[in-house]
């Protein structure tokens, strides 16, 4: 019979903050139960959510049965998938069956799917139990996590500041021990964003690297699905689970998920690293978010790597990235636009009619800058084999902002304006990861983005964890991490 660990106490953070990879092996080997497991998290929730609003629908009961569906599965003597009995919350734009799912819209309160996205369903085939769903933005639209529907999500290292978006409740419940593991998107940093103000990891892969299905948009790139969780292995743990080919999705890339769930460790002597802090120049920082960084971009040198300062030219990257952006919004909403235009967030409409402006030579200039721009930083990577940059222009900011209006004195003109130290990147097609790269006096995250070469996600994993094995700041928890 399973026993209880340390003592059974289900709020212990023994539980609740080990490591996916221990989880499993533990549930695995039959030292915890995924009952014991999914009523830690689940206790936790009842005592930490409150305060952070990071699950917005919880499937208690359905949580409970699964788990208890695991651990028959085990006592059968059956080989366990990977990652049996791990209790996780799903995002609230990805499609789940029989579980609502509101894209944090009024209009879709009530919608229940009655099949899970590809994604949800590979989570599932891995023997994940599901908590519920974690909240959003509006249609995702923005990367600060509010909408109409459950209100705002809080950032656990700060409950006054932003958790980031649009996969922010995602980070925030991984960052308060809510789950182990998390799936999120990201078109203009909704991966990245979050993982820096939260203090967690998360990846956007390289496009077609996580195959995404249904969809109204199949050749697209720039909005891509990709995992989450609070350090780089289990990230890639994740990443073995989703990745892989499938032929609902046309530009699926061939190589296996298995490629990821390898070892990490990795000599990074003589790594070539060219080092960002501001882009290429275009880009406005907050001064603490800089000064953060150059204090810890300095281990790669310790590393072995050789460290330049020098970034790819990135012109064009934001008339791609807009472009393409508005042109997706309106193909995906605004035939909703037309029927219930005052039940729309305003910026949302704005981007929809941003998108009904295009003209066919608009998107076709977007889309010849966008071949030019993947060759210039094709060339970029054959003299250097890493970037690195701030994930984010600025510090977690007050949750009561819709966005920041001004960075470094310079003022912000949309919600996206703040955003361009990830979109920029998105444009390019690289995988990125957002990992932990120190704090501010203050206590606040900040995320360190690094950047590789076209379908270069393995590297970019390995350089992360080398990152993070050296400075352990993803091991720092909020201050209310334990709420007894």
């Amino acid at each position: 019979m399973p026993r209880a660990y340390v003592g059974g106490d289900p709020l212990a953070e023994d539980i609740c903050y080990l490591s996916a990879r221990e989880l499993a092996r533990l549930i695995r080997e039959r030292e915890l139960s995924a009952r014991e497991v999914t009523e830690a998290y689940l206790a936790r929730i009842e005592a930490v959510n409150p305060r952070i609003n990071a699950i917005v629908t919880l499937t208690a009961e359905r949580a409970l049965e699964e788990a208890d569906t695991a651990d028959a599965l085990l006592a059968s003597g059956t080989e366990p998938p990977p990652l049996l009995g791990l209790p996780v919350a799903h995002k609230d734009t990805h499609d789940t069956a029989g579980v609502r799912t509101t894209s944090g819209s009024p209009l879709l309160a009530d919608n229940v799917p009655v099949r899970d996205e590809l994604v949800v369903e590979r989570m599932r085939t891995a023997g994940t139990v599901m908590l519920g769903k974690t909240n959003v933005p509006e249609f995702a639209a923005g990367s600060h996590t509010f909408n109409p529907v459950f209100g705002t999500t809080r950032n656990p290292y700060d409950l006054s500041r932003s958790a980031g978006g649009s996969s922010g409740g995602a980070a925030a419940a991984l960052a308060a021990g809510l789950q182990p593991l998390a799936e999120g998107s990201d078109m203009g940093g909704s991966l990245r964003n979050p993982a820096s103000f939260c203090n967690v990891v998360g990846l956007r892969p390289s496009p077609g690297r996580v195959p995404s299905w249904p969809g109204d948009a199949a050749w697209a790139t720039m909005g891509v699905q990709g995992p989450m969780a609070r350090d780089v292995a289990d990230t890639a743990l994740l990443l073995s689970v989703l990745a892989g080919p499938d032929p609902r999705d046309p530009i699926a890339l061939e190589t296996p998920g298995s490629a990821f769930g390898v070892p990490l460790e990795r000599d990074l002597t003589g790594l070539r690293v060219a080092w960002a802090p501001r882009l290429d120049g275009s880009v406005p920082f907050d001064p603490e978010v800089v000064a953060t960084l150059e204090n810890t971009v300095k281990v790669f040198a310790d590393l072995g790597c050789v460290v330049e300062e020098a970034c790819p030219d990135l012109s064009g990257a934001d008339e791609v990235f807009r472009v393409l952006r508005a042109w997706k919004f309106e193909l995906g909403l605004g035939g909703v636009m037309d029927r219930h235009r005052d039940r729309i967030k305003a910026t949302v409409v704005a981007n929809i009619e941003e998108g009904r402006r295009l003209t066919g030579p608009d998107i076709g200039r977007a889309e010849v800058l966008h071949t030019r721009l993947y060759h210039r930083v094709r060339e970029f990577f054959d003299r250097y084999d890493l970037l690195l940059a701030p994930v984010c222009q600025v510090l977690p900011f007050d949750a009561d902002l819709e966005y920041p209006t001004e960075v470094a004195g310079e003022p912000m003109t949309s919600y996206v304006d703040w955003m361009r130290s990830a979109y920029l990147i998105s444009a390019t097609g690289c995988p990125a990861l957002s990992v932990p790269g120190g704090f501010t006096a203050g206590g606040l995250p900040v995320g360190l983005q690094v950047i590789g070469p076209h379908r270069g996600d393995l590297a970019v994993l390995q350089a992360g964890y080398a990152f993070e094995q050296a400075t352990a700041y993803g091991e720092r928890r909020p201050e209310f991490s334990d709420p007894r």
